[in-house]
């Protein structure tokens, strides 16, 4: 049975998250009506990772199993297609190995995070930035985010449902980076691990929020990781401005030279 990786974009506010939820809209579930569309049947893909209600993606990856072989030049324009009416696209396509796995074989995911800071409303880029009116330090904040890099217990920046079996996780890059915009200036943060504890990118942001504001100081960012618990977290930002932005294989399925 063939099996296929596709790169997937998609705009989250209309959907519950990533994961399939009965008659609830969801990114898998949309992917998965429009490959019933092209093969009839009950389709199960797997993804790297799930993102929650509103969180975007500019390359979610996942993977399928069909029974007929296509190209995948036919097959990301046929689910394209039939994905037309919700802000779902598959951005590339390629055949792997039937042991290639979306999920087990990723060796690393990258987020991405968007802050707005105007005192004016967000009009175009409403839904797809955390909108903060105030300036924040982003010096501040990026020496903050200094003491979350490496290997560390993150149970303070921890969903208190998340699944995982440990709150141990390295973190290898948490940059921020202040960029003029047409809109005006964001906060653009870039964060890179293996894997990531549910809600800890949103937590980390929302942490070092309060460091750029003026309402820590950035050595309590360590305080707060040191204390491992949930309470000393910051407020945890929206997740509007939270995209996942890549992930990474040994073997990248979508290089030129892998087609």
């Amino acid at each position: 049975m063939p099996r296929y990786a596709m790169k997937i974009e998609y705009h989250g506010g209309p959907f519950v998250g990533w994961q399939r939820q009965t008659d609830l809209s969801s990114v898998q579930g949309a992917v998965e009506a429009a490959l019933s569309e092209l093969e009839p049947g009950v389709h199960n893909i797997a993804a790297a990772g799930r993102t929650d209600a509103g969180v975007h993606a500019l390359a979610q990856v996942a993977h399928c199993d069909l029974t007929q072989d296509w190209s995948p030049f036919r097959l990301s324009e046929a689910l394209n297609y039939h994905l037309r009416r919700v802000p779902v696209a598959i951005v590339d396509c390629a055949a792997v190995a039937p042991d290639w796995h979306a999920r087990f074989s990723a060796r690393e995911r990258r987020y991405h995070y968007r802050i707005l800071t105007r005192r004016a409303p967000a009009t175009h880029l409403k839904g797809l930035v955390w909108h903060i009116k105030q300036h924040l330090d982003v010096d501040a904040m990026q020496a903050g985010a200094a003491h979350l890099i490496g290997k560390h217990d993150f149970t303070t920046f921890r969903s208190t449902i998340c699944q995982a079996d440990s709150p141990v996780k390295t973190l290898d890059r948490l940059d921020v980076r202040s960029v003029e915009g047409d809109h005006g200036t964001e906060i653009h943060f870039d964060v890179r691990a293996r894997s990531f504890l549910h809600n800890q990118v949103r937590s980390l942001v929302g942490t070092l929020e309060r460091v750029g504001a003026g309402s820590w100081y950035p050595d309590q960012v360590s305080e707060a990781l040191n204390a491992r618990d949930r309470a000393a977290c910051g407020p945890v930002c929206p997740p509007t401005g939270l995209y996942l932005a890549g992930v990474g294989y040994p073997d990248d399925p979508f290089a030129p030279e892998a087609s």
